[in-house]
């Protein structure tokens, strides 16, 4: 699960859970092989496809110096008909 950063949660992917698609943020340099992989060993789950985009970094300034953070891949995987991914947040009680 080196590849894999952290499940996003914005009103777009919380949208396509309905459509049993889940957003994960993974390492630019990981493959969608290797996220699949990952993915179907980790939860149990069967992968029948997955897209991605790279978003560009933020611009950052530190004092007169403009920077900026690194780029980073989001991929949007879609699950087998009957297949799902248990919560990955629980509520504290």
């Amino acid at each position: 699960m080196d590849g894999i950063k952290y499940a996003v949660f914005t009103e777009k992917s919380i949208r396509l859970l309905g459509n049993n698609q889940y957003t994960f943020n993974v390492e630019s340099g990981s493959t969608r092989t290797e996220i699949k992989h990952w993915v179907e060993l980790f939860f149990g789950v069967k992968v029948i496809a997955m897209n991605s985009h790279r978003l560009p970094g933020k611009g950052r300034r530190m004092g007169p110096i403009m920077g900026h953070t690194m780029h980073y891949r989001r991929m949007i995987i879609t699950l087998q008909p009957g297949y799902s991914i248990p919560p990955l947040i629980e509520k504290r009680t």
